[in-house]
């Protein structure tokens, strides 16, 4: 074990910039294809990122690249299978989210996850809080009680897209594998399937390229191939290479941009009893900033890929 160098610690923090941003910026992207259903949607995101990333690696590391990656790591493919499964839910619940009209409930998903990655880092990686940062967790956790109980439903939405994001940070940050090789593992678990249950929905006419939704939504099902592996490889790049508690404060990049495109582009509802709610979270984000900056966290220690 050896500690991460400075100059990596300062490129896996722009690195997560660059991510976040990326993410933010995704609903604009997905309501291009809005007119394509929201599986076939995530069909093609995993088959095309798939297929680039498998391309870069046969380039970069042989033909082999896939037994070298698991070669004297018997946990790391159930890790990767693992954290393959997790991400395919997270975009399949957030594409069908973003394209009913969702994308504010998203953006309180990914406003909740930094939270919880902290938790998650306590559980998992034996993290300790501070006291202000136990406070920012109850904040949040009150805000979302008041959506629970004001709009008389369980925002499983928000909840399930943090939940598996958070999970899937942490197997990345556990998994002792380079990022894109890490991807590329993932992506050759599920490809076969996927591809299986893509071209049976072509053949029966379903599929999103042979439903008469027109050459530019073709083009843009096979370009989601970058749109997904470029911000994953950065974000596994990055949780490698800061810490968990980093990774949580520069993640409110991401539900900001969600959220300002759902209110003011979208033009999707926030009334006054939502406000409070996300008052609550928003408090307890600020909260665990001025914790965040006021005692920043010691160097992370770990290998870097």
């Amino acid at each position: 074990m050896t500690f991460t160098h400075p100059c990596e610690r300062s490129r896996g923090t722009w690195v997560a910039v660059g991510t976040f941003v990326l993410w933010g910026l995704a609903p604009l992207y997905w309501q291009l294809l809005k007119a394509v259903p929201s599986l076939q949607i995530v069909l093609h995101r995993v088959v095309w990122s798939a297929l680039l990333v498998a391309a870069f690696l046969f380039w970069r590391d042989g033909r082999h690249w896939f037994g070298k990656v698991l070669a004297g790591h018997p946990r790391l493919w159930w890790m990767l299978l693992l954290s393959g499964l997790l991400i395919s839910c997270n975009w399949g619940l957030y594409i069908w989210a973003v394209n009913a009209g969702h994308v504010v409930e998203t953006a309180l998903g990914y406003f909740i996850n930094p939270l919880l990655n902290v938790v998650i880092g306590v559980l998992f990686l034996h993290e300790r809080l501070r006291p202000l940062q136990w406070a920012s967790v109850a904040m949040a956790a009150a805000g979302v009680l008041w959506l629970t109980v004001q709009y008389g439903s369980f925002p499983w939405i928000a909840l399930t897209l943090a939940v598996s994001f958070g999970l899937y940070g942490v197997l990345r940050k556990l998994a002792q594998v380079d990022s894109v090789a890490g991807l590329g593992v993932e992506s050759a678990y599920l490809f076969l399937p996927v591809l299986g249950w893509l071209l049976w929905s072509e053949y029966q006419g379903a599929g999103g390229f042979g439903a008469g939704y027109g050459l530019a939504a073709s083009l843009l099902l096979v370009l989601s191939g970058v749109v997904t592996a470029l911000p994953l490889v950065g974000f596994a790049y990055a949780v490698r290479r800061i810490s968990l508690t980093s990774v949580g404060l520069l993640q409110y990049i991401a539900p900001t941009l969600q959220f300002l495109i759902g209110v003011f582009v979208l033009g999707e509802a926030f009334d006054r009893t939502r406000l409070i709610g996300f008052v609550g979270i928003w408090l307890a984000l600020l909260v665990f900033v001025f914790d965040g900056l006021r005692k920043p966290q010691p160097a992370e220690v770990g290998e870097v890929a």
